[in-house]
């Protein structure tokens, strides 16, 4: 039987955005608070009875948080351009080497309605 669990975290940080339309000033620095949520899927482990432990999951989660929370994105090596997509992979390029199972990464920016998920066939 599978299940899929997830963890939810919050980071507030800093970027310029370069696009062909300059939507509310993009262009000039500014911020954003994002919720972002990783999701594990798989069968249990017949010994723990856990997908993944929480206390692992956890630990990862704030190994890669703690490289965005309050940076300027456009700093951060390895981001690329500080888009919802690019945070996406950042996140699970980073934890997918110690948490192979990730169905998905989702990140939000509730302030404006705006969402991007990155799901387990895009990955492939």
């Amino acid at each position: 039987m599978n299940y899929e669990l997830s963890q939810k975290f919050y980071f507030e940080a800093a970027h310029t955005l370069h696009r062909e339309i300059d939507a509310e000033g993009s262009r000039r620095v500014h911020g954003h608070t994002y919720h972002a949520q990783v999701f594990v899927r798989g069968s249990p482990d017949p010994t723990t009875k856990m997908v993944v432990d929480l206390g692992l999951l956890r630990r990862e989660i704030d190994r890669v948080r703690d490289l965005l929370d309050h940076r300027f994105l456009d700093e951060v090596p390895g981001l690329g351009a500080a888009t919802l997509e690019g945070l996406c992979a950042f996140i699970y390029q980073h934890l997918s080497c110690t948490l192979p199972n990730i169905s998905k990464v989702r990140v939000e920016r509730p302030a404006s309605g705006d969402c991007c998920d990155l799901g387990q066939v895009m990955m492939a």
